[in-house]
C-alpha cells in the first residue's frame, strides 16, 4: 500500500469564503492556520460556537451582505458601503431603508426580472428548433 498522500491545504481566507464568514471576524487561531479538507468538512459537520454565531450575527462577508439587503455587490459599491455589517445593522436597514438601499434594490429586481426575460427567450428560441439543448447551467 501507499502512504497517505499529503492532504490539500487551503489558505484561511478560501476557508472563510466556503463557510461564508468574514475573516477579520474569526479568532486568530482559524485566521492564521491552513487548512484541510478534512478540517473543512469537519467545521460544516459540526461548527464550533465561534462559527455558529458568526454565521447568526455576524459581521457578514460583502457577499452575504448584499443577499441579505437584496442588493448586489455592485449596490453596496456604489452605496459606498465597505465595512462588514453584522445581523442587528443589516435589520435596522431593512426596517428604515435609506433612499441609496430602495433604489438598488428596485435595480437589483430590474436585472433580475431581465434575466428570467431572457432566459425565458432562449428556451422558447431553443425549443422552436430541432437542435438538441447545449448541456449549459
Amino acid at each position: 500500500m501507499s502512504p497517505e498522500p499529503n492532504p490539500q491545504m487551503m489558505k484561511p481566507l478560501t476557508a472563510a469564503n466556503k463557510l461564508g464568514i468574514y475573516l477579520p471576524a474569526a479568532p486568530e487561531s482559524f485566521r492564521n492556520t491552513p487548512l484541510s479538507r478534512t478540517d473543512l468538512d469537519a467545521l460544516r459537520t459540526n461548527p464550533p460556537e465561534w462559527l455558529t454565531d458568526l454565521r447568526r450575527t455576524g459581521p457578514f462577508p460583502r457577499d452575504i451582505t448584499a443577499r441579505k439587503l437584496g442588493v448586489s455587490n455592485s449596490g453596496l459599491s456604489r452605496a459606498e458601503v465597505s465595512d462588514a455589517l453584522t445581523a442587528d445593522e443589516i435589520a435596522a436597514l431593512l426596517a428604515d431603508p435609506p433612499e441609496w438601499l430602495v433604489r438598488e434594490r428596485e435595480t437589483y429586481a430590474e436585472v433580475l426580472k431581465e434575466n428570467e426575460r431572457i432566459a425565458t427567450k432562449e428556451a422558447e428560441r431553443r425549443a422552436a428548433t430541432n437542435r438538441p439543448a447545449k448541456n449549459r447551467t
